[in-house]
């Protein structure tokens, strides 16, 4: 019996069709902008994302100055030629990738982890990863939220912690875990943008999901049902 909890067919179909369709975009459309309004709508989406121990560790920091957007890709790039080193015979492969849009994206937003996070014990004494879990939340929260604006976003990486913290004056203790790269885009991939490059593909859900132990087969599930 369904929920009377439940939202209407509509809505929860809109749900999904966002998770569905989310994607990690590279490719942005140079000298568009966001409202102010809707850049607010999409924090405050994050900013509801469920946390351990309600520890909310999650900052935000707009980047705002185009020399600071330049230094930050630099330190993107020099990363980037570090980790495809890294990769010995899949270097050149990775290369032709396009990795990120930070001088392309309407918004660029620094996402860290609070200082003073050892003071917060509740759920993470045996788990202290947890507040990064945490942050994961509040992004995807994010995410979506821009996918259901029409928004792209991009989850940055590709950089050295120490360098990025720097440059962003960040207090002891705490650490970038992102830039993300919002604004408007021309289309959104079809499908994830490193699978249709052919650098990986997703897995399929049996494989990821068990029954009682690891490796216990779930044969209750029925394949794709999105």
């Amino acid at each position: 019996m369904p929920s009377s909890h439940r939202y209407p067919d509509t809505d929860r179909a809109a749900l999904y069709r966002a998770i569905a369709e989310r994607r990690d975009m590279r490719h942005f459309l140079p000298g568009q902008t966001v409202a102010p309004e809707l850049l607010q709508r999409l924090l405050q989406a994050a900013h509801w994302g469920p946390s351990v121990g309600f520890m909310q560790p999650w900052r935000f920091v707009r980047i705002t100055r185009p020399a600071l957007r330049e230094q930050l890709h630099a330190c993107v790039e020099r990363e980037r030629q570090q980790t495809a080193q890294a990769l010995g015979e899949r270097q050149a492969e990775f290369l032709r990738l396009k990795v990120e849009g930070i001088r392309e994206c309407a918004e660029l937003l620094a996402v860290c982890l609070a200082d003073g996070r050892e003071r917060h014990v509740f759920g993470r004494r045996t788990m202290p990863y947890m507040d990064v879990a945490s942050v994961g939340c509040a992004l995807q929260n994010l995410w979506l939220a821009a996918r259901a604006e029409g928004l792209g976003v991009g989850w940055v990486s590709v950089f050295e912690p120490a360098e990025v913290a720097a440059l962003l004056q960040l207090p002891e203790g705490a650490s970038p875990l992102a830039l993300l790269c919002i604004g408007p885009v021309a289309a959104f991939y079809d499908e994830p943008m490193l699978q249709q490059q052919r650098w990986a593909s997703r897995a399929p859900l049996a494989d990821v999901v068990f029954d009682d132990a690891w490796g216990g087969a779930a044969n209750w599930l029925t394949g794709d049902t999105y």
